[in-house]
Order: C-alpha cells, then sequence, then structure tokens
C-alpha cells in the first residue's frame, strides 16, 4: 500500500520562485495548500490569472493576512510540512508564521525562505549583508524554538541570471562582465530548485540540515556562460568589463534598495562567494541525494532560451 502524501502549504506560493514550489510539489502528487494575500479591487490581473491557474491544479488557496494569527494556525493543522518561498520584503514577516507553527504543533517540517546563497557561510558588501542578516535571524529563531526545518540554499535562480546577464530578448552587440568574469557562480532552473525542494522537504536525512544545491555541471562563470550562448547563437559580443571597484561605489552610492542587487552581483559574479567555501561532512549536497533525478546542466538551460526563453523578471527588494 502507497504511503499518504504529506500535505504542503506554502506561502508565497503565487511569486516568482513560490509558483515553481506550487507546480512541483503538485507534479510529486502532494496535496497542496498556498496561503496569498486576498484578492481586492487593487489586485493585477496577471496576479488573479496566477490563482485561477493554480486553483485549475488543485491547489486549496487560502486567502489572508501574514497577521491572521488564528486563521494561519487553523491551516497549519490541516498540513504536515509548511514552505516560505515570501519575497524579500516579507522575510521578516515569517516570525508569524514561526509562532503559529509553535502554537499548531504539528508540523513536521518548516522550510523558511532562504533558496539563495548559503547566508551563514559568505560576507558580502553591507547592502547584501543586512539583506542576509534578516534570513539568518530568522535560521536562529527556527533553530531555539526547535521547529524540524531544513535550510535550503539553492544558489541562483538559473533562468533570472540567465536573463539578467545574457539579455536574450534584447539586440545587443554589447554584454557586461562583472569584474574579470572569471569567478565562479552556480546557476540552477527553478523548476529543478523546487522540485528537488519538495523531495528534501519530505526526506528524513535532511531535517534539521542544510541543503546545499551544488551539482557539478552547473558551476559556471559569466565568461564561460558567455562563450557558451555565443556558441549557440553563432555571434560574438563585445564584452564590456565593470571593475570591481566600480561596483562597489555604487552599492555605497546607490539608494537602498536598489544598492542591494549591485551588493549581490559583487558578492556572487565578481568574488565568487558561492563556491568560496568547501562543503564538509555535516553538508548534503543536493545532487547527491536523488541519482534518479538530475538537474538541468548549464547547456540545457541554454536550449530552453533558445526554444521557448523564460520571461525575463525583477526581483523585490521593497
Amino acid at each position: 500500500m502507497e504511503t499518504e502524501k504529506s500535505k504542503i502549504l506554502i506561502f508565497g506560493g503565487t511569486g516568482y520562485i513560490g509558483k515553481y514550489m506550487v507546480k512541483a510539489s503538485i507534479f510529486l502528487g502532494h496535496p497542496t495548500y498556498v496561503y496569498a494575500r486576498p484578492i481586492t479591487p487593487q489586485t493585477t490581473p496577471s496576479k488573479i490569472d496566477i490563482h485561477k491557474e493554480l486553483k485549475s491544479m488543485g491547489v486549496l488557496i487560502v486567502q489572508g493576512e501574514l497577521k491572521e494569527h488564528e486563521k494561519i494556525v487553523s491551516v497549519l493543522r490541516e498540513v504536515d510540512i509548511v514552505i516560505s518561498a515570501l519575497a524579500y520584503p516579507q522575510v521578516p514577516d515569517q516570525l508569524e508564521i514561526i509562532d503559529a507553527i509553535k502554537v499548531a504543533g504539528n508540523i513536521k517540517r518548516f522550510l523558511p525562505s532562504d533558496f539563495g546563497c548559503e547566508e551563514d557561510r559568505i560576507t558580502p558588501l553591507p547592502p547584501f549583508q543586512e539583506f542576509l542578516d534578516k534570513k539568518k535571524k530568522i535560521r536562529r529563531v527556527i533553530e531555539a524554538a526547535g521547529i524540524p526545518y531544513t535550510f535550503v540554499s539553492a544558489n541562483c535562480y538559473g533562468a533570472y541570471f540567465v536573463n539578467y546577464l545574457l539579455r536574450p530578448h534584447e539586440k545587443r552587440d554589447d554584454i557586461a562582465v562583472y569584474g574579470s568574469g572569471k569567478a565562479k557562480a552556480v546557476l540552477n532552473y527553478e523548476e529543478d530548485i523546487a522540485l528537488y525542494t519538495i523531495k528534501v522537504a519530505n526526506d528524513p536525512i535532511t531535517c534539521n540540515r542544510i541543503v546545499i544545491y551544488r551539482p557539478p555541471k552547473n558551476i559556471v562563470s559569466q565568461l564561460e556562460l558567455i562563450s557558451l550562448w555565443e556558441k549557440k547563437i553563432g555571434r560574438s559580443f563585445n564584452k564590456v568589463h565593470i571593475p570591481e571597484e566600480e561596483i562597489t561605489k555604487l552599492s555605497e552610492t546607490t539608494p537602498p534598495p536598489n544598492n542591494i542587487p549591485v551588493s549581490i552581483l559583487h558578492s556572487v559574479f565578481v568574488k565568487g562567494d558561492l563556491m568560496n567555501f568547501e562543503l564538509g561532512e555535516e553538508d548534503i549536497e543536493a545532487s547527491r541525494l536523488y541519482p534518479d533525478f538530475e538537474f538541468k546542466t548549464i547547456d540545457q538551460l541554454l536550449d530552453i532560451f533558445l526554444v521557448n526563453p523564460p520571461n525575463p523578471t525583477i526581483v523585490a527588494f521593497e
């Protein structure tokens, strides 16, 4: 007899990475709930369309605010696993979720809104560090509360950064290279990040552990990425290097919150922070967990951009 699938609740399930998480949860056969802001006359048509799409897939959408403690507790008591995919401005609001989890008392696993770099092991420029400090605070609160967790370091959203770095939707001869262009980063396709996240959320091995998504074939520098793209499209770009000093200065002079993405570029593509630490015995590298499931490689991701390129998107920092 097949084991009953865990019920998964996703906060931020109508957002950028959240949509991928919801679809992955449904694909893997989990009863899936989404806690989302109520639809109002001010809600954008695109957000309404996302609600309709998720409902058509069988997702149960609960509309509410993060301040509605009793409503959240009530929903939590219907599920087993909680995944937060809230955007950066709402990271501190996860304290509301944690308080509700403590009251509900039944949650088997909580995955907070990490999904980027391994925040406990890098020291970026101040604007990005302040960003990460808020996420680190959430981790420490979860640990202190004794809530079963998995912290996911998924590194870079592949489609997002291919769009940002290569600008495949634009016709241009020049392409920006940050620093030397030789620093190594890790680009993982969003669909794979989501599928792996649903898997690790249900895996006893990953309980109270950090899981790092660092598949070897997805480790790439900017120059290597540009070279791969040039070969695929049969043309070359004029590479315009932006010196590290200029990027550092921009992080100091750009008003917040726009100084955050500048600092992220410096950390990831100039310093190479994603690859500047070795994985230890206590670390779990995701691609080794499930041999029957492979991340799409950088080469395969670029093939997607040749055939059906994902649309560019903007990350919310305010």
